[in-house]
């Protein structure tokens, strides 16, 4: 496997930008994860759902990965 700055530059876009897209999909699961756990009683609830999934969608939407699900 050839060192970073051996990789031609498109090559090294493509994996940053995949980088980028599974650390999105990880930081907005993560928050819809904990949205679950405060609506399943596991933690106090003070709007953090509502609050958590429209962080979740803005992550996504900002980064072009959105997809429809729960509810924000």
């Amino acid at each position: 496997m050839p060192a970073w700055h051996e990789l031609p530059e498109t090559t090294q876009l493509t994996l940053a930008r995949e980088a980028i897209r599974r650390a999105v999909e990880t930081v907005a699961g993560q928050a819809e994860q904990l949205a679950e756990e405060i609506e399943a009683g596991a933690l106090a609830d003070r709007g953090g759902p509502d609050a958590l999934r429209l962080f979740a969608a803005l992550v996504r939407e900002v980064n072009g990965t959105r997809t429809v699900t729960g509810h924000a």
